[in-house]
């Protein structure tokens, strides 16, 4: 728990810092005021779950010097910035103590000062901030142009801020799609020139027959044609009239697509370089690894040089900015528990300096990053051991796991194959966090090793984030995308490759059961008609090596470049939808969240509700263990929870907070919610409120775990509609446990 505390501390201090400077530079808002009493908010709960009385004094020390400044009663200014990074920096540093929990350590003294001196923050005059102009939004560099004098070709630099750029992406996509949508005026246009030439056929074939026939032959009339004149003769005017339009209409469609075809190119010319002017070279992220490399090496006593290839290779900013702190954390456990000592890696036949090599290139629309290290490799019979002795899986089971199935261990939260974790690193611990960010930019990581020469992790990433490259598909006749980098494999199948076990399907896959969903039923739309044996079924696989699941779709309609346009954010989180586009004819096409569709199809399986393939029956009911779905912003209260409640046997999803909360509720079915109270985006009340609205789940018990033991706070949860209010106290004795029995029983398995 303290490591997962020490993980959180990272993250909000850093987020406290950031805000604390903003206010030092004279950046004021009620935004930053909320976003820092919330850092300061969740470090109290996660220091007082661990005990760490220190931290939880002076975290309620500037959360109350927050809520304050949140109220108006005083204005938090840069004359008060230094007393609140001190606090910051004793939160950080108690945080990775060794001695933190020791009861007669330093750290009680220092936080008694510390909480003195915050609370006269208040008294401390506010200096009024200074007049701030304005800048443009363009601002010529002219440092980079003073050290380019008389360059005539020299690239000139100018600093556009993030909003503007994001707009003329928005602006150049919005060009493209428009541009494109000539495309099928083109279409029509040539459609209707092949049936004026039939026509001009159809009367050729008719003046012949009329020719053998033995009528006169159709001559061009000079002055018109009457109603007195022969057939044959007016049959020669509808062919003259008939080769006109054909030959203006020929003439007319050349030009236009002529110019559809310029308009389009100059289109994707623009939205190219707009794109381009979004990346950055991927050197750019990764400055300072060398010297990491360098130092990380000197004080483990190895020998390691860093190779880097496509220093080059464009990488989309905003996904460049999120590279560093994953590929530093991998970068640091191939130094620490990767390479060998020099002595070690010459007794194997291996030159004494270690090699990594950090990698980064454009593959089939996709940005792929590879760290390899030469070093010793991941010993896949101790990783097995591990997961053993960590209680993740069974004895039994662990043996017929294959080895990318064991891999998957290394990215669980604290997961690690060392029996002594250093401070450097430890192989696994903090990989879920590489994972979740790698995740939050659409992308996927993998991992793969040989024994004995060298361990290799893969991250694959969207080049853009304002571009997908996705597969579109028909589910219930509406197209639909899934992004490329989140799709494991694509096959068609027959109906005769489908097994039924227990009610559920699969089909074998190269030795691997996947198991077969409808994504009609995941995304609550029409169910297809059943199917037959001449249909082949059209499956997309996701998930990981953990967990894939074949999602069963009506057709396959090929791979498109999107043009990313995020849902109102009124409409909050979509279920199983990450955003939206637009395809060439206009037709808009919804972008799927392949993590929510994980999610909706594992709380589908938990309820037992899947529809099999032809439509049938649904299996019976059968009993099954309880699940609870656990609410809580805090990583480290989310964690002590699940763990408390899985150790008793219950099955137990999380949720970040209130609107992640209610969307994983919508989308299973739960016994039992347990919830926080202030979170971010929906509190605690707000969720209880809302799912005592919902018709079909309102009768679910609902426990409220606040750090607060005010009775008002109390009567406020209870009113709402919650079953218990607890503190968070509650978790040093049985009384937590013993209320979640008390409401739904002993759990099933």
């Amino acid at each position: 728990m303290l490591e997962l505390f020490r993980l959180e501390a990272d993250t909000q201090t850093a987020s406290l810092s950031a805000a604390v400077l903003a206010i030092e530079e004279v950046s004021h808002s009620s935004a930053a005021i909320e976003s820092m009493m919330r850092a300061a908010h969740s470090l109290k709960g996660a220091a007082r779950i661990i005990g760490l009385e220190p931290a939880v004094r002076v975290a309620h020390a500037m959360e109350e010097v927050f809520v304050m400044a949140g109220k108006g009663l005083f204005t938090v200014g840069p004359e008060h910035a230094d007393v609140l990074l001190e606090g910051i920096d004793f939160l950080s540093s108690i945080a990775r103590a060794d001695d933190a929990l020791l009861p007669d350590g330093p750290w009680g003294e220092r936080a008694d000062l510390l909480v003195t001196r915050l609370a006269s923050l208040p008294a401390v005059p506010s200096q009024p901030p200074p007049a701030v102009l304005p800048l443009p939004e363009i601002i010529p560099d002219t440092r980079t142009a003073s050290m380019l004098p008389g360059s005539e070709h020299a690239d000139r630099v100018v600093r556009v801020s993030a909003d503007s750029l994001t707009r003329l992406v928005g602006l150049a996509g919005e060009a493209l799609v428009e541009s494109r949508q000539l495309r099928p005026f083109v279409d029509g246009l040539g459609a209707l020139r092949g049936m004026q030439m039939k026509l001009r056929h159809t009367i050729a074939a008719l003046e012949e027959r009329l020719g053998e026939a033995g009528l006169p032959e159709a001559r061009s009339p000079e002055n018109g044609s009457s109603s007195a004149d022969p057939p044959a003769a007016l049959l020669g005017t509808l062919r003259e009239q008939a080769n006109t339009v054909l030959s203006g209409m020929t003439e007319q469609f050349e030009q236009f697509e002529s110019f559809a075809r310029r308009n389009e190119d100059l289109s994707s010319r623009l939205h190219h370089e707009v794109i381009v002017s979004r990346m950055r070279p991927f050197a750019d992220g990764i400055r300072g690894f060398p010297r990491l490399v360098r130092d990380v090496a000197r004080s483990l006593g190895k020998q390691v040089r860093l190779e880097v290839r496509g220093e080059q290779t464009g990488v989309d900013r905003d996904i460049l900015e999120k590279l560093e702190a994953p590929l530093s954390h991998l970068i640091r456990n191939a130094l620490d528990h990767g390479i060998e000592p020099p002595g070690q890696r010459e007794a194997a036949g291996k030159p004494t300096v270690g090699t990594i090599l950090l990698e980064a290139r454009h593959r089939a629309g996709t940005l792929n990053i590879t760290i390899t290290d030469d070093g010793e490799g991941i010993s896949i019979q101790h990783l097995r051991t591990k997961a053993v002795a960590c209680g993740l899986v069974a004895d039994q089971v662990a043996n017929q796991l294959s080895e990318s199935e064991l891999l998957e261990f290394l990215f669980l939260p604290g997961f690690s194959t060392k029996d002594v974790v250093t401070e450097i690193s430890g192989r696994g611990v903090g990989l879920d966090v590489v994972q979740s960010m790698v995740k939050a930019v659409g992308g996927s990581v993998r991992v793969a090793t040989q024994p004995g020469r060298q361990t290799v992790f893969t991250l694959q990433l969207p080049i853009t984030m304002s571009v997908v490259r996705a597969l579109l598909v028909d589910i219930g006749g509406e197209p639909y995308a899934f992004p490329l980098t989140r799709i494991e494999q694509i096959f068609s199948c027959s109906y005769a490759d489908v097994r039924t076990v227990e009610g559920r399907q699969y089909v074998d896959r190269d030795g691997i059961a996947i198991g077969l969903v409808l994504a009609a039923q995941i995304l609550d739309l029409a169910q297809p008609a059943a199917a037959t044996s001449a249909h082949p079924l059209a499956v997309v696989v996701i998930g990981g090596h953990d967990r894939q699941f074949g999602l069963i779709v009506d057709a396959f309609l090929g791979e498109r470049d999107l043009e990313v346009r995020p849902l109102d954010a009124r409409l909050g989180k979509v279920p199983d939808i990450s955003s939206a586009s637009l395809l060439e004819n206009g037709t808009p096409v919804l972008i799927l969240d392949v993590e929510d569709l994980v999610r909706s199809t594992d709380a589908l399986l938990a309820g037992r509700r899947l529809t099999q393939v032809e439509c049938g029956p649904v299996a019976d009911r059968v009993r099954r263990r309880q699940r609870i779905l656990v609410v809580d912003d805090s990583i480290t209260v989310r964690e002590l929870e699940r763990q408390l409640l899985q150790s008793l046997g219950y099955a137990v999803d999380v949720a970040v907070d209130g609107v992640d909360g209610w969307n994983t509720f919508r989308g299973g079915r739960y016994d039992l919610v347990v919830s926080d109270v202030d979170m971010p985006r929906l509190d605690g009340i707000g969720l209880v409120t809302l799912i005592r609205a919902d018709p079909n789940q309102k009768d679910t018990p609902i426990v409220i775990v606040s750090y607060k033991d005010r009775e008002e706070d109390r009567l406020r949860g209870l009113q709402a509609g919650a079953n218990r209010y607890l503190t968070k106290a509650s978790f040093h004795d049985e009384t937590f446990l013993n209320t979640i029995i008390d409401l739904i029983g002993q759990p099933t398995s």
